[in-house]
């Protein structure tokens, strides 16, 4: 029988971060880097940095409900970016760096809603995400599918993604 998949879309900052974390998460099957919930169909990673497209660097994850669910997967998203921040992840600074929720139905918006209340008790500041339906993802060029696996050497990959990952004990 085959396995019933679910999808979840989100952005937290650079995609690469993103899909580096959930690719070693457990029940996730695949995770692409692309943009999301713009207006400008089949962007180019040029056009999305110009902040004029409304895409968001984004990550779409399929995974399976019976190994974990999107509540935990919200859970890592939480811990793994910063919430706090409007239009920003550490240096990278731009609506296209923006904290958002794509949800794909009516249950997952109010997983998405109840998440972030429950997440805003661990914050100081005001959790800016935002929470909208899906109505796009457009897969980024392939050099930025994998990332991290393919350029750990990277000065970005070292600095940045590396650093995340043991903060969350996915990389040793």
């Amino acid at each position: 029988m085959k396995e019933k998949l679910e999808t979840a879309t989100f952005g937290e900052g650079c995609f690469w971060c993103s899909e580096a974390i959930f690719k070693r998460i457990e029940g996730v099957k695949s995770v692409q880097s692309g943009y999301s919930g713009g207006k400008v169909e089949d962007p180019s990673y040029e056009e999305v940095c110009t902040g004029n497209t409304g895409h968001a660097e984004a990550i779409q994850i399929s995974f399976d409900p019976k190994i974990i669910s999107y509540q935990q997967i919200l859970e890592i998203f939480w811990k793994s970016h910063d919430p706090t921040t409007l239009n920003r992840q550490g240096s990278d600074v731009g609506s296209q760096y923006r904290s958002v929720i794509f949800y794909h139905d009516e249950k997952q918006r109010k997983i998405a809603e109840d998440s972030k209340k429950k997440a805003q008790k661990q914050f100081s500041k005001t959790i800016v995400t935002a929470i909208e339906p899906f109505k796009n993802f457009f897969k980024a060029e392939n050099y930025h599918q994998d990332y991290f696996n393919k350029n750990q050497g990277a000065p970005y990959c070292k600095l940045v993604i590396l650093p995340k990952l043991q903060k969350l004990k996915l990389e040793k």
